[in-house]
């Protein structure tokens, strides 16, 4: 089976190894047919600290790390948004 893959916005960089990471998605109302923005927020394991609040991030899902931690970010080739280069 496939991993599911996100992408959103870092609203946490608090935890030591952990960011939560904002996912938005739009959906249609079942009655009215407008699309309205439903958000949640999932806890990502982030090995090196390197993201900061702010930053646009993608999310992979993987084995349980901890009692929340579900989710680890993946780590792309480029440097992370905020990251000096």
């Amino acid at each position: 089976m496939p991993r599911r893959v996100l992408q959103g916005t870092v609203v946490s960089d608090k935890g030591d190894k952990t960011v939560i990471v904002l996912v938005e998605r739009r959906v249609m109302h079942p009655v009215y047919k407008k699309f309205i923005k439903q958000s949640k927020k999932y806890a990502a394991h982030d090995e090196q600290n390197a993201y900061k609040a702010g930053d646009t991030v993608t999310i992979e899902e993987c084995r349980p790390i901890s009692k929340r931690k579900r989710w680890a970010v993946v780590v792309e080739s480029a440097a992370p948004s905020g990251a000096a280069v």
